[in-house]
């Protein structure tokens, strides 16, 4: 005859987010798994302030040399493509930890139709990239007079 057996299952405590927490939880910080390609893909964080006569992108870039990003704007779409190189190769040292993401990026904005595409200027220093964009001259709104004939 089957008999059935009531089986119930415990969820084991996690110590973060992700497995890599549980191992370090674990082993301590001794133990860091190689960067793969998908590690490695990141964005530079940004904020982006709207002020009276223009908006402002501010992105973290360290380690990115200013010349390589590339900024294009495209039916109303700003993109900022750049690349992170790695800062020493393998063969220099193991190491204990890698937690310094390299690899290439991309961000994309949509403007609004307040933005001024032809005015938008770069600039950046210490690790952050600082792209302004200026807004259009706002037209005040016309009254229009009424000619009653007769």
């Amino acid at each position: 005859m089957n008999q059935l057996r009531h089986v119930s299952f415990r969820r084991a405590p996690v110590f973060g987010s992700d497995v890599r927490n549980v191992f370090e939880q674990l082993f301590g910080n001794e133990i860091a798994a190689p960067v793969t390609a998908t590690q490695s893909a990141w964005a530079p964080h940004v904020d982006i302030r709207e002020e009276d006569g223009r908006f402002l992108i501010l992105a973290d870039v360290p380690g990115v040399n200013l010349a390589d990003i590339e900024i294009e704007m495209e039916k109303n779409v700003l993109s900022i493509k750049g690349e992170r190189k790695a800062f020493a190769s393998e063969t220099e040292g193991k190491f204990s930890r890698v937690e310094r993401a390299t690899g290439a990026f991309k961000r994309s904005f949509t403007l609004p139709e307040s933005a001024n595409a032809e005015g938008i200027t770069a600039s950046g220093a210490h690790g952050v990239l600082e792209i302004a964009i200026p807004k259009k001259a706002q037209s005040a709104p016309r009254r229009i007079e009424i000619n009653a004939a007769g």
